[in-house]
């Protein structure tokens, strides 16, 4: 009898220990995935706190919040179910799918860009937008940004049993989220930080006061990196994507010009490469997302502002 308990207690020690080794290999590969995936997580948090400008502050971070909310519904709900099962039985479909989302963050980001141009900001009360479509706009463009993330970690994962995938995919999915949602919780709210630390003695004031003075143009270049960021993810998606459809001309010609750059500039090679790769995106996107703003344009918006005939009387 007591001979069973012990076989059984040594049955349980030894699961517990593949259990917790199971546990130590999904963190290392969901570190590792995720890794992959920081460029997007930076342009994600660049993106976010361009929805909160020009809020009420007490209404910033119920806002992000429900942001944040969105995010998560996005990843466990949307999209980490569909690219599991088409991973599993239409792997083909992923590119595809993830270039449709490419091309609408090209034209977020080029309406953006021409707005800007044309000057048709909106100014004084127009400015204060309803919360609802404020969310909805933002968690929108939280599903493309969240696709790209949740795709390169499946890409790192891709060898790995149905349910490791499953896991790993999970893990990022949670830490990346609470990563940008914080991060952006903590940009917006610098200026409360600043104006408490103002209120202490000595440089404690000054540093808080210099503080609350950045906060708008902090703000002010995050919206732009944000635009920069929608046009660089947008047309690096589709410019991979092509290659992997099979139209190797624009990725190869990029590739090249990223090679032709690192090889000429030495111990900074790796980064003006980078800055090459980068910059190339972000006109395949400027050019993709201005097309799609044209078309709409002359098409969508001029439909809706057609006068309708005037009904004609009838006669007796």
């Amino acid at each position: 009898m007591a001979g069973g308990l012990v076989a059984l207690l040594d049955d349980v020690a030894v699961l517990a220990r593949a259990a917790a080794a199971s546990v130590d290999d999904i963190g290392a590969a969901a570190a590792k995935a995720g890794a992959k995936a920081a460029g997007v997580v930076i342009d994600d948090a660049a993106v976010t706190p361009q929805y909160v400008r020009n809020l009420a502050a007490e209404r910033e971070l119920p806002i992000i919040k429900r942001i944040a909310f969105g995010s998560l519904r996005n990843k466990f709900l949307i999209i980490l179910p569909a690219i599991l099962l088409l991973s599993q039985f239409v792997p083909w479909l992923l590119t595809p799918i993830l270039m449709l989302g490419g091309a609408y963050l090209c034209f977020e980001g080029a309406e953006k860009v021409w707005a800007k141009i044309a000057h048709h900001d909106h100014g004084g009360e127009e400015q204060v937008q309803d919360e609802k479509t404020l969310v909805a706009g933002a968690v929108r463009t939280d599903l493309i940004l969240s696709a790209e993330i949740m795709v390169i970690t499946l890409n790192e994962v891709i060898d790995e049993a149905f349910w490791s995938r499953l896991a790993i995919l999970s893990v990022v999915a949670l830490v990346m989220t609470v990563l940008v949602y914080g991060a952006v919780a903590l940009i917006v709210r610098m200026d409360d930080a600043g104006l408490r630390l103002a209120q202490r003695p000595g440089a404690i004031a000054t540093f808080g006061r210099g503080m609350v003075r950045a906060m708008p143009k902090i703000l002010t270049v995050l919206t732009v990196v944000g635009t920069a960021a929608m046009l660089w993810v947008g047309g690096h998606i589709l410019l991979v994507g092509t290659d992997e459809l099979g139209l190797h001309l624009l990725y190869d010609a990029v590739h090249h010009l990223e090679e032709a750059a690192h090889d000429a500039t030495g111990a900074l090679g790796g980064l003006i490469g980078w800055l090459v790769n980068t910059t190339a995106s972000a006109i395949l996107g400027l050019i993709v997302g201005a097309l799609v703003v044209l078309i709409l344009t002359f098409t969508l918006h001029r439909r809706k502002h057609t006068p309708e005939p005037e009904a004609t009387s009838e006669t007796a």
